[in-house]
């Protein structure tokens, strides 16, 4: 069977950017902040902030409907919540999960962390959390022959449906 190759260039600056700025330590150009400071728009993907926490699209998604729940604060570990933030947070967290239940009707949900590099983190220097929906049968033969997945929606679309349940 000959190897199929994708090509996923669009990819290519985010790689290398997080590459880069994991080297040489450098906190200071985090994605998630600097679309935080732009605020809530469908060209930033964040579709709420409260005052501990935040949700945004996730840029590269698993399946529609994937986002992100932050804390506004830029840390990496769910242990450096103060007591506090961590009500808002999770706060926030069931108010994604309920809103992406209400935009998608899934059959189920992932919500989970990948904490630290090595557990598979994108960008382990700001803590989040996944809400992915997912429904009966979504693991099709592109994602378990082809190693692919077809996304049948834009982000836009995705933002815009999110938004209106939020």
């Amino acid at each position: 069977m000959p190897l199929d190759r994708l090509s996923a260039s669009w990819r290519e600056q985010y790689v290398r950017e997080a590459t880069a700025n994991e080297r040489t330590g450098d906190v200071n150009d985090c994605v998630f902040c600097e679309l935080l400071a732009d605020g809530v728009s469908n060209s930033t993907g964040i579709l709420e902030v409260t005052s501990f926490a935040f949700t945004v699209l996730n840029a590269y998604p698993y399946g529609s409907g994937h986002v992100l729940v932050l804390p506004v604060r830029h840390i990496a570990s769910l242990e450096e919540l103060s007591d506090e933030e961590a009500t808002g947070y999770f706060a926030q967290l069931r108010r994604t999960v309920a809103a992406v239940k209400a935009a998608y009707q899934p059959d189920g949900l992932n919500v989970g962390f990948n904490l630290g590099r090595a557990a598979g983190a994108g960008i382990p220097q700001h803590l989040h959390g996944h809400v992915l929906p997912r429904w009966n049968g979504d693991t099709n033969f592109m994602t378990s022959l082809g190693e692919t997945r077809v996304l049948p929606e834009s982000l836009i679309e995705t933002w815009r449906k999110i938004s209106a349940a939020l």
